[in-house]
């Protein structure tokens, strides 16, 4: 199984963000053997499709701007079976 998890960052009122310890801690409580840590930054941003096929953002970046472009991604993208 493929394990994603976004936390947003410190946010008064929202969010408190999460030490390296705290992520590990989290992903093993998800029952993560390995994982990796992909951004720290304020630009964390993760997009979800619908079931309808519509694209929305699932978490608050914390970036003072919201949500910015950035010049890399990981995609994940489900294909048919054989």
């Amino acid at each position: 199984a493929l394990l994603l998890a976004t936390v947003d960052g410190r946010q008064p009122g929202h969010s408190a963000g999460a030490t390296l310890r705290e992520t590990a801690d989290l992903m093993r409580a998800l029952g993560a053997e390995d994982a990796l840590n992909l951004d720290g930054g304020g630009s964390t941003t993760m997009v979800v499709r619908d079931a309808a096929g519509r694209a929305a953002v699932a978490n608050r970046p914390s970036d003072a701007a919201g949500e910015r472009p950035v010049g890399n991604a990981l995609a994940v993208r489900a294909c048919a079976r054989r």
